[in-house]
C-alpha cells in the first residue's frame, strides 16, 4: 500500500501520556477491528520514520481514530505527534494485524495494549454482540487507564481493572499471575485475546497454555 495522507481534525489527551487523534479518512482505506497501520508525520525529516499504530475507530466510520501512547523520552514519532494540532498531516501505509475477533472470550490488555480491543468492542456493541466477552485490564495506576468510562459503558460487569503500583478502593492491586487466572477464568476452552508489552503477552500465553488453553484459542499480534 502506497502512503496516503490523513489530516488531523482534532486531538486531545485522554490520560497524562495518551493522546487521541481524529483524522480524515483516505479514500479506499480498509481495515477490520483490531488492525492498525504504519504511521509517519508528514513533515521534513519525519516522512521516513514509521511507527505501527492501531485504529480504534469503527471500520465503517467516516473519520479515523488513533489513540496513541506518547513516549516523550524517546524523541521519536509519538513524541513528535504530541505537538501536532488540527490541520497537521500524517502519512498512513501498510494495514496490518493478526488480532481479530474470533468469538466470545476473555481479553487481557496492559496499558496501551487496549487500543486494538477498543475497535473490537465498539464493533461488537454496535452489532449487539458484546455479551459473553470479558476484559481484564492491567495498568500501573488508575491515572493510566485509557477510555475508562467508555469501556465501563460497553462491558459493564465484564470490565475488570487491576493496578500494579497503586491501591484503589474497590479495585485490585496486583499483577495478573497464575493464581489470579485460576480465580478469574472458570473455562479455559474459550478464546483469549492478549495485547500489551512483549513480556506481558509472553507470560500470559505461557500461563494460559499451562492451564489448558489451546494454541488455537490464543489471539495476539504475531
Amino acid at each position: 500500500m502506497e502512503p496516503v495522507i490523513a489530516e488531523i481534525k482534532s486531538s486531545e489527551y485522554v490520560t497524562h501520556d495518551v493522546k487521541r487523534f481524529v483524522l480524515t479518512r483516505p479514500k479506499g482505506l480498509k481495515f477490520v477491528p483490531g488492525q492498525g497501520c504504519m504511521v509517519a508525520v508528514d513533515e521534513d525529516g519525519w516522512r521516513n520514520r514509521w511507527r505501527p499504530l492501531t485504529f480504534t475507530s469503527l471500520p465503517t466510520a467516516r473519520s479515523l481514530e488513533l489513540v496513541v501512547k506518547i513516549y516523550a523520552s524517546h524523541q521519536g514519532v509519538t513524541n513528535r505527534m504530541s505537538t501536532l494540532r488540527k490541520g497537521d498531516r500524517l502519512l498512513l501505509k501498510d494495514v496490518f494485524g493478526t488480532i481479530k475477533y474470533q468469538g466470545p472470550g476473555t481479553f487481557f490488555a496492559a496499558g496501551a495494549g487496549i487500543t486494538p480491543f477498543l475497535s473490537i468492542f465498539r464493533y461488537l456493541h454496535k452489532n449487539k454482540a458484546i455479551k459473553g466477552n470479558t476484559l481484564v485490564y492491567s495498568n500501573k495506576t488508575s491515572h493510566d487507564v485509557i477510555m475508562d468510562d467508555e469501556l465501563a459503558k460497553l462491558l459493564g460487569k465484564g470490565y475488570l481493572k487491576f493496578y500494579t503500583r497503586e491501591s484503589v478502593i474497590g479495585f485490585r492491586d496486583r499483577r495478573i499471575d497464575r493464581d489470579l487466572l485460576v480465580a478469574l477464568v472458570q473455562n479455559f476452552d474459550q478464546h483469549f485475546y492478549l495485547c500489551g508489552p512483549e513480556a506481558f503477552v509472553h507470560d500470559l500465553e505461557r500461563m494460559l497454555r499451562d492451564l489448558g488453553a489451546s494454541s488455537a484459542s490464543l489471539v495476539f499480534e504475531s
